[in-house]
């Protein structure tokens, strides 16, 4: 069967201008690939209609809404997974705007409907006290809670997203005098970030009891699974739940972490901007506005043992009756 005309644009969407015109990471390709997986299956069992047959003329705005409200009514997605699939669909449809522009009107729609507003949650992070025990926990006597113990350690203290924490050679670590690890991020940018000389001394222990020093090995994965391939997003939360015993903690909770411990220790807002690899200081500030409410709530609670109940100060009588038991 010849490939619709929406179907080989996409091929060369996701397989072609991505990765080589655009350079995009090949994780975001994979969740735009995830987006498109989702939207067939949608099609095809919602609509009982055949993805293969799927033209861009078929590619409208009744059909996307279609696809998000499914998303969240049936699949149960958050609306912020909803808003992301959509960003996914709108990226398609504005490269469709230069290979197919006899489509301009209906991409033209299709780019005008809305994300959803919703509340945004509030960052969750570890107190000093709470990563101080996770830390402590790894059984430094066995091979696997020292391995543990390195991995964790460099998550908090690099700030690390997942993807650059299971990616992270040998090479990476630099663990001398003044010890630093370069961290592959987003869109393929590097970043290097300063370690505390205690984690070096459990990165410098680990390396050397897993023969991991010499140089040829130096493009080896540092941290790898039991059939000795690269640890996985899945491996790192479950090693970092089982020191949690919170299935709700994830590796981005500890990169909120660091950032949060550091703004609360007074490190200047672009510093944690450059440690975290935000391209823009407003994402940063995310979290001076979340220590910021989280202060004028402990600041509301104080407040109302300390400061008295003032009445209505329309009624005469209930103004006299408390100016007399303040002065009395």
């Amino acid at each position: 069967m010849k490939p619709t005309d929406f179907g080989s644009n996409l091929t060369s969407y996701l397989t072609v201008f991505l990765p080589g015109q655009r350079g995009i990471s090949k994780n975001t390709i994979k969740s735009y690939v995830d987006t498109f997986r989702l939207f067939f299956i949608y099609y095809r069992d919602a609509l009982g209609k055949k993805p293969e047959k799927l033209t861009i003329a078929d590619f409208n705005n009744e059909l996307i809404s279609g696809f998000l409200n499914w998303l969240e009514e049936n699949r149960h997605n958050s609306i912020a997974t909803r808003n992301q699939r959509l960003s996914a669909l709108q990226a398609y449809c504005r490269y469709l705007l230069i290979e197919a522009p006899e489509y301009i009107s209906l991409l033209q729609t299709n780019l005008q409907i809305p994300r959803k507003k919703y509340t945004k949650p509030q960052i969750g992070y570890l107190s000093y006290e709470e990563t101080t025990e996770m830390l402590g926990k790894p059984d430094v006597n066995t091979l696997a809670g020292r391995r543990d113990l390195a991995l964790l350690v460099l998550l908090y203290d690099s700030g690390a997203r997942v993807s650059e924490l299971t990616a992270l050679k040998v090479r990476d670590l630099r663990l001398d005098e003044y010890p630093i690890v370069t961290l592959h991020g987003k869109g393929g940018k590097t970043r290097q970030v300063p370690l505390a000389k205690k984690t070096a001394a459990i990165l410098s222990k680990y390396l050397q009891e897993h023969q991991l020093t010499s140089p040829d090995k130096y493009d080896l994965n540092v941290f790898i699974n039991k059939q000795n391939g690269p640890l996985t997003r899945a491996g790192v939360t479950y090693i970092l739940q089982k020191y949690t015993g919170n299935e709700k903690i994830t590796p981005h909770i500890i990169r909120h972490t660091k950032a949060m411990h550091l703004l609360q220790a007074g490190v200047n807002i672009i510093y944690i901007r450059d440690i975290m690899g935000h391209s823009s200081i407003d994402t940063t500030n995310i979290y001076a506005r979340a220590d910021t409410e989280m202060k004028r709530k402990a600041l509301e609670v104080l407040s109302t043992d300390i400061v008295p109940n003032v009445p209505d100060w329309r009624n005469d009588n209930a103004l006299m009756d408390w100016l007399k038991n303040i002065s009395s």
